[in-house]
Parts: C-alpha cells; structure tokens; sequence
C-alpha cells in the first residue's frame, strides 16, 4: 500500500483543519500588520531580512522586506511577507473573510479596513445578513467583511 494520508469523516468532524491566509505584499507588509493589529488586536510578531543568517541568500538591497509576519488573536491567525520578486502582483480572485455575530463590531471593521481602500460593496444588509461590505485596502488585501447569523435568523 502507498498514498497519501486522508483522514476518516469521523476524524474531521472531531478535529476541524485550521486554514491560516498567508498574504504577499510589496515592500509593506510591517505597515500592513500593523495596521491591521490596531484594527483586530492580537499578538504581532514580524521579521525581517536583517534578521536572516548571512548564508541565507537575502540580497542586502532587500534585508529590509518583512521575510516573515503573523498576527495571532487566539485561535485566528493571519500570516504574511513581503515579495522578493521585483514584478510582485497583487492577490486576485481571492478575499480574507472576517465575520462576527456583533453588527457594530463588523461596521467597525468595515469603517477601518476602508480608509484608503477601494470600496467594492458598500457595507450593507443583504437578504442573507445585516451585514456585508468587499474592499480592496490601502495595502492591496481584498476582504470580505460580514455579520454571522444562526440560519434562518435575519
């Protein structure tokens, strides 16, 4: 026998996979994780290249770039670095999906996420929520912001 690990139904119903976002910026990424550890609050670790060992291959004109950051707020994680590509793209056809089931909080959110950002969908209610904004911020990070309802509450 050969393959891969799968784990059985019963296996994932008592231990849920966590998927952890891990976004690419292009040279500010510390100004992103900052921002966003004021907006969300948590643990803010960031590294930079100046932090590498010398063998590690970081040119000296990019020892500056956050090689590694992660925003740890209890069981939520948001990780990120900046490209060391010179044609850094920013991220499409993908969003960060933030959600909440106080309705302030997620105008809040909205509100913060929103300066400088190109708004796509105001924050509004929707059939589905009291609650659904899409931007674009200041940094180039699509989100999704949106209130959590209990099916059929609305």
């Amino acid at each position: 026998m050969g393959g891969h690990w799968s784990p059985s139904t019963d296996e994932l119903r008592e231990r849920p996979v966590p998927f952890h976002p891990y976004l690419y910026f292009g040279g500010n990424c510390r100004e992103a994780f900052t921002r966003y550890q004021q907006i969300f609050g948590g643990e803010l670790t960031v590294m930079d290249g100046t932090e590498a060992p010398p063998d590690a291959g970081i040119p000296a004109d990019k020892a500056d770039l956050t090689m590694h950051a992660s925003l740890n707020n209890g069981d939520e994680l948001l990780m990120g670095s900046d490209s060391y590509d010179d044609e850094f793209t920013p991220p499409a056809s993908i969003f960060v999906h933030y959600s909440t089931t106080d309705l302030d909080q997620a105008k809040g959110v909205f509100a913060d996420l929103s300066e400088g950002a190109e708004i796509h969908m105001p924050g509004q209610e929707e059939f589905w929520t009291p609650f659904f904004g899409v931007l674009t911020d200041r940094f180039g990070t699509p989100w999704q912001v949106s209130v959590e309802t209990s099916h059929g509450e609305h």
